[in-house]
């Protein structure tokens, strides 16, 4: 099991090597990599419920607290150096102009002390106002290369954007989870945002970046537990 680093005690993630790096996967959703205390999260979708209702479609206001809330519980544990949002972090471009002013301010307060990158995201790809930190298409950092939508290289990639969820049977009955997607080589995470839904890793999509042989470590309460995609049902 993963240790924590920085000033946030221990964790709980389960330990991996991707493209030769040594990662920690949280049970939250969230990826570590202790070497440059650098914490990754994929697809907040922060404002979905406002997008929403702004179509008549009534969801309860409150995904993007309960998102930065359980946000902040990782980044207290682990007080990373460096913070990477790989996209889609707002569920439309206006959505940073929607933001409680109580949202606003929590937000702003994780940024404090640290390093802060938005990568663009299909939902959200120009750069926005008022949400601190700073903006990219991509970044490459040491053998890795962090992204929204996977690429077809795929070696060293961590990306998001397909919001996979692996189903499988537990004591004769199906159970679905959002989970991490890996054959070693790469990453797909999945979203972190409390209304964003998902994607079975049994789909073509998944079949075509990793041939059928991948691992799906699904999130549990504590830790995460690993499924050979021969363990992952269709739905």
């Amino acid at each position: 099991m993963g240790e924590g680093w920085g000033e946030g005690g221990t964790g709980s993630g389960e330990d991996l090597l991707v493209a030769g790096t040594s990662l920690v996967l949280e049970p939250a959703g969230a990826l570590v990599w202790p070497e440059e205390g650098a914490l990754v999260v994929a697809d907040l979708h922060l404002e979905k419920g406002s997008s929403f209702a702004a179509r008549g479609v009534l969801l309860p206001p409150y995904d993007t607290a309960a998102t930065l809330a359980r946000l902040a519980k990782v980044i207290a544990r682990y007080a990373p150096r460096l913070v990477i949002a790989l996209g889609d972090s707002f569920h439309d471009g206006e959505g940073p102009s929607r933001l409680a002013a109580t949202d606003r301010a929590a937000l702003l307060d994780l940024q404090r002390g640290r390093d802060w990158i938005w990568l663009a995201g299909n939902h959200d790809p120009a750069p926005a106002d008022g949400v601190g930190g700073s903006c990219a298409a991509l970044l490459a950092l040491g053998p890795l290369v962090f992204r929204h939508e996977p690429s077809a290289v795929g070696e060293g990639e961590i990306a998001g954007h397909l919001h996979p969820m692996a189903r499988i049977a537990a004591r004769g009955r199906p159970i679905s989870r959002r989970c991490f997607v890996t054959d070693g080589s790469r990453i797909v995470m999945p979203a972190f945002g409390a209304y964003a839904g998902g994607l079975n890793v049994r789909h073509a999509t998944f079949a075509a970046l990793f041939a059928g042989r991948f691992v799906a470590h699904l999130l549990g309460v504590r830790r995460t537990y690993a499924f050979a995609a021969s363990r992952c049902l269709a739905d």
